[in-house]
């Protein structure tokens, strides 16, 4: 059993502000019991390209990192950054930061699906992919709360990643977030729950919620979900925050009476097998 904290945000540009905020948090959920913490996508830097260019650095390195990797220590809690714009050689990347209770970065995870869409909000026209590059490798983190596998906002609308952290040894999913309110608001639950079941899973999904500088609204609505597709607990659209033991004995138990792992037929050697008729 481990007691994980959900920081449901409202951030901005301002990276200084927003640590400052996710700092107060950690003050508050570590006091609950929190052993690790989780931030939603963008919870640093919530802006434009020239605001997410401008504060990137390179994964290990720079001033705001340094700020992570302190509080992480000076609160002895993991801490996970839901995503951090990190320059590379071919651009920069949105991107998960996990560090350990003694400050150290030990997992990163680059956006896979760039999220390019219309959607009939105010802002109307989504170009994720005009502002970062996507990553090419699925990641998982060992921790001491159970195998965490990573991803982030847009993912969760394909299943075989989810898939492939299973198939992995995820035993935890991660999915920090800027849902928008429309899209929210029609898939945010439903997505979450079936990537639960699908994968028997926990998931821990931690959204943007709120009106943010410039107009864009985001959805909220945290939530842990079971491996059995329960909602454990979840928030409004404000910023908030909440606290949720997880359990790996369920997730076991879970497994073992319905071993859909061992059942699945669409592995690579089956797939090989029909391509080859």
């Amino acid at each position: 059993m481990s007691r994980v904290g959900l920081i449901q945000m409202t951030s901005g540009p301002d990276p200084e502000h927003n640590i400052r905020w996710i700092e107060k948090q950690i003050e508050v959920l570590t006091a609950q019991g929190a052993e690790w913490i989780v931030t939603p996508e963008n919870a640093i830097v919530f802006g434009s390209k020239r605001d997410y260019h401008h504060y990137a650095e390179v994964l290990g390195a720079g001033p705001l990192q340094e700020a992570f990797a302190r509080i992480a220590k000076s609160f002895s809690v993991w801490l996970v950054i839901g995503s951090f714009p990190v320059k590379t050689e071919d651009g920069v990347t949105t991107t998960l930061l996990v560090y350990s209770s003694d400050g150290q970065l030990v997992a990163s995870y680059d956006k896979l699906h760039m999220f390019d869409v219309d959607v009939a909000d105010g802002h109307r026209h989504y170009r994720e992919s005009d502002i970062f590059v996507p990553g090419s490798e699925v990641r998982l983190a060992s921790t001491p709360f159970g195998e965490l596998g990573l991803s982030i906002c847009y993912d969760i609308r394909f299943p075989h990643l989810y898939s492939a952290l299973r198939q992995q040894g995820a035993q935890i999913i991660l999915v920090p977030a800027a849902f928008t309110a429309v899209t929210g608001r029609a898939h945010w639950e439903v997505l979450l729950r079936a990537r639960a079941i699908e994968t028997q899973c926990w998931i821990v999904a931690v959204n943007q919620g709120g009106v943010h500088e410039g107009g864009r609204e985001t959805w909220g609505h945290s939530m842990v979900v079971s491996p059995w597709g329960d909602i454990v607990a979840s928030l409004e659209q404000t910023a908030a925050t909440l606290v949720v033991d997880i359990d790996l004995d369920l997730l076991a138990q879970i497994r073992t009476s319905m071993p859909v792992l061992s059942h699945t037929r669409f592995g690579n050697q089956f797939l090989e097998q029909k391509s080859e008729l």
